[in-house]
C-alpha cells in the first residue's frame, strides 16, 4: 500500500491556522470595513473575502510564493522579498508581513531546517531583506519538495481560514456560518492557484485601492480588536 508523500505532514503543520505566527491578531483591513458596516454578516464577509483573494492575495503573497519557488539564486529570492515589502503601502500591512514573516521563518527553520532558510534568516538579520511569511513558507515548501500547486493551495487556504476565524470573532459570525464561507471559498482558491501560475511579473503587486485605503485608515481607528 502507498503512503502519503513525505512532504504532506510538514506542509499541514506549516499551513495549520493555529501555527503561532500571530495571524490571529491581524484582519488585513477587514476591521475597518467592520467599523463602517460594509462587512457585517456572513454574506458581506464572504464578498469581502472573495475580493481579497482575487486581488491582494493572488497578486501579492501568491505570486511571491511562485517567484520564490522559481528563483534560482539568492539574488532573485531577495528581489522578491524587497518587491513584496515595497508593494505593501499601508504601514500596518508592511509591519504585519515583517512580524509574521519572522515567526514563520523561526518556526520553519527550527522544525524543518535547510540552508535556504538559514540564508534568508541571515539576510533578515543583516537588513538585506525585510521578511514575509509567504516567502518563508515558499522556501520551506520548495526544500520539502512540495509541488507548486499544492504549496499555493495550502498557503492561500490557510490565510483564508485565519481571516474567517477572525471574522467569526469580529463580526461576530457563528461557527457554522464560518464553515459555509470556507466551503464557498474552495473554488475561489482553486481558481486563484490556476491564475497565479499564468500571471506575469508585471502583475506582481496589483492591489485594490479601496482595500489599501481601508488598511491605512485602520491605523487611526479608535477602537480595535486587531493589529491591522
Amino acid at each position: 500500500m502507498q503512503g502519503a508523500p513525505d512532504y504532506l505532514l510538514p506542509l499541514l503543520q506549516l499551513s495549520d491556522s493555529a501555527l503561532p505566527t500571530g495571524a490571529f491578531s491581524h484582519s488585513l483591513g477587514m476591521e475597518t470595513h467592520l467599523h463602517t458596516g460594509l462587512v457585517h454578516d456572513e454574506e458581506s464577509f464572504a464578498n469581502w473575502l472573495t475580493q481579497f483573494i482575487r486581488i491582494q492575495l493572488v497578486h501579492g503573497d501568491g505570486l511571491a510564493i511562485r517567484f520564490a519557488v522559481e528563483a534560482e539564486t539568492l539574488t532573485e529570492l531577495f528581489r522578491v522579498d524587497r518587491e513584496l515589502n515595497a508593494a505593501a503601502l499601508p504601514r500596518e500591512i508592511r509591519e504585519a508581513g515583517v512580524k509574521m514573516g519572522a515567526r514563520m521563518l523561526e518556526i520553519a527553520g527550527s522544525v524543518f531546517p535547510c540552508k535556504d532558510l538559514d540564508d534568508y534568516a541571515a539576510a533578515l538579520k543583516s537588513g538585506e531583506c525585510s521578511g514575509h511569511p509567504a516567502l518563508a513558507f515558499a522556501i520551506a515548501g520548495k526544500n520539502l519538495g512540495v509541488p507548486l500547486a499544492e504549496l499555493l493551495t495550502t498557503y492561500l487556504f490557510s490565510t483564508v481560514t485565519s481571516l474567517t476565524q477572525n471574522a467569526i470573532r469580529g463580526i461576530p459570525l457563528g461557527q457554522n456560518a464560518g464553515q459555509r464561507v470556507l466551503c464557498a471559498a474552495h473554488q475561489e482558491v482553486r481558481d486563484a492557484v490556476v491564475l497565479i501560475q499564468a500571471l506575469g511579473r508585471e502583475d506582481f503587486g496589483v492591489t485594490a485601492p479601496g482595500l489599501e485605503i481601508a488598511q491605512m485608515q485602520h491605523e487611526r481607528q479608535r477602537a480595535r480588536m486587531f493589529m491591522s
